[in-house]
């Protein structure tokens, strides 16, 4: 059973660096899930804690769980009002226009019985909003760091392939798949911050993963 480091505790919440390949619900194949790990993370509570969101697969990084279910209501309701700070590290396959930018591209699902289900950028779709700088070249890829505004399924990779013109490095769905070095998504959530009326925010931070910095990644 796969270790996992807590990275913020106290009588409420919990934030703990998922790592990749990693589902946070059970997949309908089978396979590892955060379920599997709920009982050693009650850690002398009488609940198991509940994820408050959720995190790809192969995304690596901060996921807040909630211990009581006052508590889950409560980040539900920060993460409807925008009150939720994150940061993702990803490696672009190719280089971005520019060094920092933001994009807004509303999102929509499209499904096909051959290729299976997708998020592409639609006019009508869900409001999506990105801000994104460049970190570091590390050879044809580069480090960006993702600051969304808004938490829609897969928008970071949508907006990286349609708004900086490359997919994450990796991607299976909207890139070209495992490349040398990257044998899953390249996408780290590196940071989050819960802003909490009357309580200090819950503040927490995910180190890189060996993938990352094997690639060149530089942590902090």
């Amino acid at each position: 059973m796969a270790d996992i480091k807590i990275l913020y505790e106290d009588g409420e919440a919990l934030v703990i660096d998922k790592p990749s390949g990693m589902a946070v619900d059970r997949p309908r194949k089978g396979g590892i899930c955060l379920e599997d790990h709920l009982d050693r993370l009650k850690m002398g509570f009488q609940r198991r804690p509940v994820a408050v969101h959720r995190l790809d697969t192969d995304t690596s990084g901060c996921l807040l769980l909630a211990r009581n279910p006052k508590a889950l209501a409560r980040f539900n309701k920060s993460f409807e009002d925008r009150l939720v700070g994150k940061t993702y590290l990803a490696i672009l396959a190719g280089r971005p226009p520019g060094t920092q930018g933001t994009i807004e591209l509303a999102l929509s699902k499209i499904s096909s019985a051959e290729e299976g289900w997708r998020m592409i950028p639609a006019k009508k779709g869900k409001a999506a909003v990105s801000h994104w700088e460049m970190i570091d070249e590390l050879g044809p890829h580069s480090l960006i760091r993702f600051r969304p505004e808004t938490g829609r399924t897969h928008q970071l990779r949508v907006h990286a392939l349609s708004g900086l013109g490359a997919a994450l490095l990796g991607d299976p769905v909207y890139g070209a798949g495992n490349a040398p070095g990257a044998n899953r998504t390249m996408l780290h959530a590196e940071s989050l911050t819960v802003t909490r009326p009357g309580k200090t925010p819950i503040e927490a931070r995910a180190p890189l993963p060996l993938d990352f910095l094997a690639l060149g990644a530089k942590d902090g």
